[in-house]
């Protein structure tokens, strides 16, 4: 029996970009979409494509939503989550989360359409609304850990 939700796993990427002079990171704020009833704050991201590498998903997202550039080569993984049900009710997705304090220029909304703003934020938290996900990859950042966690899975027993 195949299951479904296996089959349509997919890669996902987002990038902590922390500015430590100022104590912010870049985010940007969703508009309202078919599948996220109202603005929300996450940090910059999407899908990697079929074949590429997570580290270069993750700085051309980058670079699509805000305009920031990093080299892949200094993106750090600091933490995955296996989320049980995508953003568009397709089925489970394993967004990695990259950060980073090296880039360069101007954080920009490259993509009107999808976002209301693109700017810097305090490290600390998110405005709210913010993404779940993203609030979770921010919490790992600045806790040092777990390096996993999981979203919207029931829990089992062992």
């Amino acid at each position: 029996m195949t299951n479904n939700s296996v089959m349509n796993s997919r890669n996902s990427v987002c990038v902590i970009v922390h500015d430590k002079d100022t104590d912010t990171i870049a985010a940007v704020y969703y508009t309202a979409r078919n599948w996220l009833p109202q603005p929300a704050w996450t940090v910059p991201g999407g899908k990697a494509e079929p074949g590429e590498a997570l580290d270069e998903a993750a700085a051309r997202e980058l670079e699509e939503e805000t305009g920031l550039l990093v080299d892949p080569a200094d993106l750090v993984l600091v933490h995955v989550i296996h989320v049980e049900q995508g953003w568009d009710q397709v089925g489970q997705f394993v967004l990695f989360v990259f950060a980073t304090d090296t880039w360069s220029g101007e954080l920009t909304n490259i993509e009107p359409d999808k976002h209301l703003a693109a700017q810097w934020v305090s490290a600390n938290q998110l405005p709210e609304p913010a993404f779940p996900t993203s609030v979770q990859a921010l919490a790992a950042y600045h806790g040092g850990g777990p390096s996993f966690s999981r979203y919207g899975w029931s829990v089992t027993a062992v």
